[in-house]
């Protein structure tokens, strides 16, 4: 007997056992892709991770329905990977293959009806819509539900189909369906008979009165002349200015015959550029002090100030490594990113970069997919999203993480929770590879295994062509708000800057952390503030759509006229998001043409791309954004760039808030002044001594970091100890508060370890689940391995009883 180990699309932590054939046997291999049976009828797409002849004891083998691959479509180091990252991370394999496959590559049953042939059926028997149905199948050999759906013009056709189904006339089949097209390119060529001289005499004569399909052909022996290549259909049209029925009538007369070509859907069609790069003498030095660090180490940091030109020096590393025929993976926290980045590197290597992230089709996805397993010339340089770590790589050399610090790495829902950064690392051991790590703000865990001599680290301390570091200016909005200063939420010292910016023609960005018009509606008279039906927060107003929207689960309700619970209409707004300040640009500064770049706008694959070109082209004024702007954007004629309100970062109930406001204000900041001229940022904050404020305001990122690690080893958080978050979930309030005690007890009692909670969060419902946290500090002497064996065995018996059953865990490891 020969069986298969599979892991199935599922959130299952284990793997299933399925029986083949002895000519199967010898086929299949390590990650290729089976179908196989699961439950009553469904059929999932499997990987198979082993071939063995071991029958499992706990269950009968079924058998698998076909084989899709002829060849393994995932390695065996990226297999290795995936369950790294299952353990690490603790969730299910199931996961892991789920989220790293692209869904064109994962197919799911639908279910098939087809007749019985053999059996002879009295009509008289049949309803009305029984006999329809059964008449159908005669036309065609199956249906498909929808298919039958539409037949009988019904919604409800299960009970119909199920005394079809009893009376055996029918019989339902799961069917398998390949999602993934190529994309076909139509193509012309002259028909062969006219390929003669002579031939080109008797064609004229042919169109001699068609004057129109005779300029076609004459367009055509042009661009063939030209461009020594095929013609499409497409440019032959667009060069004749004339419509695809002309080609057509064209292709009837058999002058012209048609042909298809499969097309690579993300293509390049651009220039490269010959020009060497040239590095400054600080870019030359860090790149070789790169090159030295990894002789002896696998990571090295890469510390540069914003602005100082650390693309220049990453794209020299690809070249060298380019050179060798090693694979290299750029990864990036943003999509908003990947666009301006995407056009740099293939201005210097052409059509050797692949983009892979989430706005991109599953066909399009699929054809990264199979050119990086392909090792093609056209995925030499894959650049993408953290989703990009999970691709088939043959041969990685180098892996580059850009802005290593961003949270944005770090995935929150659905599993595997993973930290891209954290798995690019060990994901470069098993290739043998390096990592270099880039940021102007690294995170304090990294900078931290840079300073112990587990990473290289070098410093790019200037700015490109020695262009200063913005000025900070900082306003106390206390004092403006008591000197009546303030117009709106501006202060009149960034009113008077951004009209010095827009007279000297510099474009103006202002950052403000909240989306929305305002986050907080309430009523005068009573103090009653709307709130979430389904999530415990205040829904936040959105003026252009006038209406309340809820951030957590999308519940919107119209904006009230009057109070839901007093009836006043005394309702006023309080606190405010990008909506309101791009508002108060309109009334301050009429003439300026100002945008705004939030989740609401850059809805749509090209969203950021619209907003990021126009900018760059100077087509917007002032530019009013969430953290999206923090990210390493390039513009070259920001003068100015206006923090609204500092404070709102920095009051977070989250031990990396002072962190996490440093790197976002520094980040901010960072885009101002990146060409010449100084920049100048203005940050208006209610607390202007407050010592991570006067940090950024001294570009003192040593200062920040050796006070949080104070901070940190105190109260016991990363770099020192590692965090493990339990998320409690349950729509009934004392079955969870009662699980989460239970699971708390258990933990802390077995644990000799801090363990903090049941906690209640901030927002502690959310879609009318109630929430619980419990957090686990385990300190960097104790092994995580054997500490997480533990903590999943009491999850195991948590899930044992029957009473918490329901209780949803999530499990968080190395929480950010």
């Amino acid at each position: 007997m020969h069986f298969i180990e599979v892991i199935l699309p599922l959130s299952l932590a284990k793997t299933f056992t399925y029986r083949i054939s002895e000519a199967e046997f010898h086929f299949i291999k390590k990650g290729m892709r089976v179908a196989v049976p699961f439950g009553k009828s469904k059929i999932y797409t499997a990987l198979v991770l082993d071939v063995h002849e071991n029958a499992p004891t706990l269950y009968e083998a079924k058998e698998i329905h076909q084989i899709l691959d002829e060849v393994p479509i995932a390695t065996e180091i990226q297999i290795k990977h995936w369950l790294w990252v299952a353990n690490y991370y603790m969730c299910g394999i199931g996961d892991v293959y789920r989220g790293a496959f692209p869904s064109g590559l994962l197919l799911e049953s639908e279910t098939i009806i087809s007749h019985k042939p053999d059996v002879v059926v009295n009509d008289s028997e049949l309803s009305d819509d029984e006999f329809l149905i059964y008449e159908a199948l005669h036309h065609q050999s199956s249906l498909k539900i929808q298919e039958i759906t539409s037949i009988l013009n019904k919604k409800n056709i299960l009970p119909i189909l199920q005394k079809l189904i009893a009376k055996d006339i029918i019989f339902l089949d799961e069917e398998i369906k390949e999602t993934y097209k190529p994309k076909l390119v139509r193509y012309v060529k002259l028909h062969s008979k006219y390929e003669s001289d002579n031939g080109l005499a008797g064609l004229l004569e042919v169109l001699k009165s068609a004057n129109k399909q005779k300029e076609i052909v004459l367009n055509y022996f042009q661009l063939n002349a030209s461009e020594k290549k095929p013609i499409t259909v497409k440019k032959l049209t667009e060069v004749s200015n004339v419509t695809a029925a002309v080609v057509k009538a064209l292709v009837e007369k058999e002058i012209f015959e048609e042909y298809y070509l499969q097309h690579d859907r993300v293509t390049f069609n651009g220039e490269v550029s010959d020009k060497q790069l040239q590095l400054s003498e600080a870019q030359e030095s860090a790149f070789s002090g790169i090159k030295n660090s990894f002789l002896e180490k696998e990571v090295c940091l890469l510390h540069g100030v914003t602005s100082s030109g650390k693309t220049e020096i990453y794209i020299k590393l690809i070249e060298e490594y380019l050179q060798t025929g090693k694979q290299v993976l750029y990864l990036l926290p943003e999509i908003a990113l990947t666009t301006q980045l995407v056009s740099r590197l293939r201005f210097h290597f052409g059509d050797k970069v692949a983009v892979f992230h989430s706005k991109y089709s599953n066909n399009e996805r699929v054809e990264v997919w199979r050119q990086t397993l392909e090792n093609s010339p056209k995925a030499q340089i894959v650049i993408g999203t953290r989703s990009a770590l999970f691709l088939p790589f043959n041969d990685l050399g180098l892996l580059i993480v850009d802005e290593e610090h961003e949270q944005t790495f770090k995935q929150t829902d659905p599993a595997p929770r993973y930290h891209a950064r954290d798995a690019a690392i060990v994901l470069a051991n098993f290739h043998k590879a390096k990592v270099l790590l880039g940021s102007a703000t690294p995170s304090i865990e990294t900078y931290f295994n840079a300073q112990n001599d587990k990473y290289g680290l070098v410093t790019l301390s200037e700015r490109y062509k020695n262009v200063r570091l913005p000025e900070v200016l900082l306003v106390d909005l206390k004092d403006k708000h008591f000197r009546k200063k303030m117009t709106g939420h501006f202060s009149d010292l960034l009113i008077e800057e951004i009209a010095e910016s827009m007279s000297l023609g510099e474009q103006v960005i202002l950052f403000q952390n909240r989306r929305g018009y305002s986050p907080i509606i309430e009523c005068l008279t009573c103090g009653h503030v709307p709130h979430c039906q389904q999530c415990d927060v205040s829904l936040t107003y959105h003026k252009h759509k006038n209406q309340l929207r809820c951030h957590y689960c999308g519940y919107s309700i119209a904006k009230p006229t009057n109070c839901h619970n007093c009836s006043s209409i005394d309702l006023t707004t309080k606190g405010f998001g990008t909506e309101q300040i791009e508002q108060e640009l309109a009334s301050l500064f009429p003439k300026a043409k100002t945008a705004r770049m939030d989740q609401d706008t850059t809805r749509g694959k090209f969203g950021f791309e619209k907003i990021i070109d126009t900018f760059k082209n100077r087509e917007i004024d002032i530019l009013v954004g969430t953290q999206m702007l923090a990210k390493g954007l390039d513009f070259d004629n920001v003068g100015l760039v206006g923090i609204m309100n500092a404070d709102n970062m920095l009051h977070h109930p989250d031990f990396r808030a002072f962190e996490r406001s440093f790197q976002m204000m520094t980040q901010v900041a960072g885009r101002a002044g990146r060409s010449e001229k100084q920049g100048k940022v203005v940050i208006q904050t209610y607390n202007p001594n407050h010592n991570t404020i006067q940090q950024v305001t001294h570009h003192n990122y040593i200062g920040m970091y050796k006070e949080q690690l104070y901070d940190r080893q105190i109260y016991r958080y990363p770099p020192y100890f590692r965090i493990i978050k339990l998320t409690l979930k349950h729509k009934d309030f004392d079955k969870l508060k009662e699980g989460a005690m239970w699971l708390y007890q258990v933990l802390s009692q077995n644990l000799g370890m801090p363990v903090l909670g049941p906690e209640e969060p901030a927002i502690s419902r959310i879609r009318n689940e109630y929430i619980r946290t419990i957090l686990i500090k385990i300190p960097n002497n104790l092994h995580l391995g054997n500490t997480k064996k533990t903590i999943q065995k009491m999850l195991n018996s948590f899930e044992a009883v029957a009473q918490y059953r329901a209780i949803k865990v999530v499990v968080n490891v190395d929480f950010y």
